[in-house]
């Protein structure tokens, strides 16, 4: 029997759909059927709502509001926390397959980011990333690190590095790119 055909774009599926899409890069990335993904939940403008979170307010609206407004902020607060257990499903099914003495997980980046710090300003600065998997040991882990007013393409090209491609001395528009993060490596 065919699967059942869901709308890509209903926020009644999506919840279902980030399953599907998680549970296939696993397995695409577990096969080695591609060496990079890109997994997206809403675009820029993120006018979407998460009914399944009991948040019915336009996403973009609610990241205008900013934290100074509880009811907005705690919204916010609750998809945060459902993209976080997304994420931290994503690593557990790449940490549960094995690659030799290895995990799929500890032989891969992932990189969970947002392109703004904060919404309501459209602040670019202090930047929260997190970064889950060595690269097959190329990274240190478990460590909190700051850097001060640093380009994040900075942190790009060190993935760059940790994927082999150590000749390559910047990523993006060179204007912005210092080299590869001091100590991530």
């Amino acid at each position: 029997t065919q699967p059942e055909v869901m709308a890509p774009d209903n926020e009644e599926t999506m919840e279902a759909i980030a399953d599907a899409q998680i549970g296939i890069l696993a397995v695409a990335l577990n096969c080695d059927l591609t060496r990079v993904a890109t997994l997206q939940f809403s675009n820029a403008e993120n006018h979407i709502r998460m009914p399944w979170l009991s948040s019915f307010g336009d996403g973009h609206g609610l990241s205008h509001a900013g934290p100074s407004s509880p009811v907005e902020a705690g919204e916010i607060m609750k998809r945060d926390h459902w993209y976080a257990t997304q994420y931290a499903k994503l690593l557990g099914l790449l940490d549960a397959q094995r690659e030799g003495d290895r995990s799929v997980l500890d032989n891969s980046i992932v990189f969970w980011g947002n392109e703004l710090s904060v919404g309501a300003t459209h602040s670019h600065v202090d930047m929260p990333f997190i970064i889950a998997g060595s690269a097959g040991g190329y990274f240190r882990t478990g460590r909190y690190l700051e850097f001060d007013h640093v380009s994040h393409v900075n942190m790009l090209l060190s993935f760059l590095h940790a994927m082999g491609m150590e000749e390559e001395t910047t990523f993006g528009d060179p204007e912005f790119c210092d080299g590869p993060l001091a100590g991530l490596h």
